[in-house]
Order: C-alpha cells, then sequence, then structure tokens
C-alpha cells in the first residue's frame, strides 16, 4: 500500500469490516504554509483521517464535511471530502496553543455535518453534542448514532503524515464469534502511533491480528486536488462593486482573497483590480 491511500478490509470469519488510511504528500500539501500549532496540526490530521473513513461510504457523487466548533485556543476545525476522496481541510488555532487535553482546545462545541449532492435542493445538515475526550471518541460517537453500528478509531496526525484504523461490527458479528469484537478491538488497541504512521496495511494487519482471516481490497488513492477558480473569484469581487473593492487596494496595496479549504491565495493589484472592472462580466445563459 502506497501512502496517500485508503484501503478496506475485512475479517471474514467475524463479520467484522475496517479501513486503513495513511497520509504523507496530501497531508503535507494540506498543511503547507499555513504554521498551524502543533496541538491544532494534530487535531487536524486525526480528523481527515476519519473523514476520509466516511467519505469511503459515499455511493454517489457528494461532497460530506465536519465542522467541530468550540470556544477554546482551537476554535474551529473543518474537513471536507468527496466521493473520490478528495480532501481538504483548515483549521482556525490561537498561535501559541499549548498542549492540552482535546476538551480544552476545542472549549464546549459542537460536531457538524453537511452532505451535499447535486440531487437535493439545499445541503442535509446535522448537528451532534461533542461527546469524547479525543477526536476518535466524538467520531466513533457519531457514527454510533448515525449508523447504530458500533465502531473503533485509533487515530495518529504528525507534521509529516496522518494515519488511522477504523473497525465496525456488522449485524451478525455476535452470531459468528460472540468473543470476536472483543478480541479484535482489544488488538486493535495495541497499535502505536509510529505503526499507524509507517506500516503499509497489509503488514499492520498481519502485525495486529495476525491469527486472524484477513480480506484486503484494493486501495483507493486520496486526493488534494483543488486548482484555481480565478472566473470565481472574480465574479465574487464584480458583486461586491468597484467602490468597495477600490477601497479594501487604497488601504491595504492590493486585495487578497484567501481560499482556506483550498489553501490558496487569489491577489489582485491596482491594474488587476481595473482590468476586472474595464472588462466585461461573463454572459450568462
Amino acid at each position: 500500500m502506497s501512502i496517500d491511500t485508503l484501503q478496506r478490509f475485512l475479517l471474514d470469519d467475524l463479520d467484522i469490516r475496517g479501513a486503513v488510511v495513511r497520509l504523507g504528500p496530501v497531508w503535507q500539501e494540506i498543511t503547507a504554509r499555513r504554521h498551524y500549532p502543533a496541538p491544532a496540526n494534530a487535531l487536524l490530521g486525526e480528523m481527515c483521517a476519519t473523514a476520509l473513513f466516511i467519505a469511503d461510504a459515499l455511493k454517489h457523487p457528494g461532497r460530506i464535511t465536519f465542522q467541530l466548533r468550540g470556544d477554546g485556543p482551537v476554535s474551529l476545525l473543518v474537513v471536507d471530502c468527496d466521493e473520490r476522496l478528495n480532501l481538504r481541510a483548515m483549521a482556525h488555532a490561537v498561535a501559541d496553543t499549548a498542549p492540552a487535553p482535546m476538551p480544552e482546545l476545542l472549549g464546549g462545541g459542537q460536531l457538524l455535518l453537511s452532505l451535499d449532492v447535486p440531487n437535493m435542493r439545499q445541503p442535509w445538515q446535522s448537528v451532534v453534542p461533542m461527546q469524547g475526550d479525543n477526536i476518535a471518541e466524538v467520531f466513533e460517537h457519531y457514527l454510533g448514532l448515525s449508523e447504530q453500528l458500533p465502531s473503533r478509531l485509533f487515530l495518529a496526525a504528525s507534521p509529516e503524515g496522518a494515519a488511522g484504523l477504523f473497525l465496525q461490527k456488522l449485524p451478525n458479528a455476535d452470531a459468528r464469534d460472540a468473543d470476536g469484537w472483543n478480541r479484535i478491538t482489544g488488538l486493535a488497541a495495541t497499535v502505536t502511533a509510529d505503526e499507524l504512521l509507517a506500516l503499509p496495511a497489509d503488514e499492520l494487519l498481519t502485525r495486529l491480528f495476525h491469527e486472524e482471516t484477513v480480506r484486503v481490497f484494493d486501495a483507493r488513492k486520496v486526493l488534494h486536488d483543488c486548482p484555481e477558480d480565478w472566473d470565481k473569484v472574480r465574479t465574487m469581487l464584480r458583486s461586491l462593486g468597484r467602490q468597495e473593492v477600490e477601497a479594501v487596494l487604497r488601504e491595504h496595496g492590493e486585495v487578497l482573497i484567501r481560499d482556506d479549504l483550498a489553501n490558496r491565495d487569489y491577489r489582485f493589484d491596482a491594474a488587476a483590480v481595473e482590468a476586472l472592472f474595464s472588462e466585461a462580466p461573463p454572459t450568462l445563459h
């Protein structure tokens, strides 16, 4: 298994399914030039791995967005992923945020979910109380409510990568082996952060479940494909009006539009602003 992939697996004899995610270059692109404090970076990386497990279940084109909002020094974590596993993410955090337990970092908050698919008139949204002492527990609680299937998450993140192991108990698991779920989750709980971040899926699963029959499926590639969209930004600036845009230009010497999720800046100098309002806007048909 290469890096920047999600790979599903099934414990055939136990009716337990799961997946392994390992991120490297994609994670580094997401965090490039952002300089998040280490505690926020770690939370965001763990949330990225978790969102991929959930987005992998999307059967039709669509985009799922998770937001953790609170009143602590890490006030916002957003992860956005579509059915192709095209991942975007961002955080808002106080620059000198010190290491602390997650509830202290986020403060009292909520988990917001938004699902946007082409045939829906508007995105479906849900708000879930944030319950748990870490990202894994928050999403285990969410999955228990939404899918009504016991789930476990084991997550890790560093400046170089993010990774996770996901397990879910299927309805017939107890009939197949009454102790199977407890045995497998106990074995999974021995995994270390270094193992999650470094080991390919097949090696990780063999190390953890060497006495079980594990069927591993083809890996899916994770993307960070966020092309520039200058037309969209120009249309937005035109909607603000020339007077307001030129006022920003006079104050700052340029007009800067920041796309946080895509980790991209759009800059307009005086010549670009003049061209923006001199050229005819595109005709809508």
